[in-house]
């Protein structure tokens, strides 16, 4: 597979991913809790959704971020929507991490912060070593 196009799949897939669960926190969080089979008081929905809202945000971040890959000149851009989606991404892992730990939020939360920190270290590993101009550069150039 083309680096271009593993790019835009794996945009494509974190966009899927936040969109819909930000989607879902919005319209219906104990829902989307069981879905991810946690557990929350329900006094606590309405914040839930309102972190649906930061989700889908981000959620949207890597459907543009799917769009860049398709034009001409997309690092620098897409460079920022890695380093911001990162630092969300790492904030909530190393929240939901402390959290976990402090007994705060159930074990079953560590899903959450593996993934958001996998996502997060991947990224910024990523913009460390360039491997987005590096990526474009690799792409012909127009005639």
């Amino acid at each position: 597979m083309k680096p271009r196009t593993l790019l835009f799949a794996y945009q494509l897939l974190l966009g899927a991913s936040d969109t819909s669960t930000g989607v879902l926190l919005l319209i219906a969080p104990a829902l989307t809790l069981r879905l991810m089979r946690l557990h929350a008081a329900p006094d606590t929905l309405p914040f839930l959704s309102y972190i649906g809202a930061f989700v889908l945000s981000v959620g949207i971040a890597c459907f543009y971020g799917a769009w860049l890959t398709t034009v001409r000149g997309f690092a620098a851009r897409l460079e920022v929507v890695w380093l911001l989606t990162a630092i969300s991404r790492a904030s909530v892992a190393l929240f939901v991490l402390a959290s976990v730990f402090t007994h705060a939020l159930e074990p079953g939360w560590l899903s959450v912060a593996l993934s958001d920190g996998a996502f997060a270290l991947l990224q910024l590993i990523g913009l460390a070593k360039h491997w987005l101009p590096s990526i474009e550069a690799t792409l012909p150039t127009a005639p």
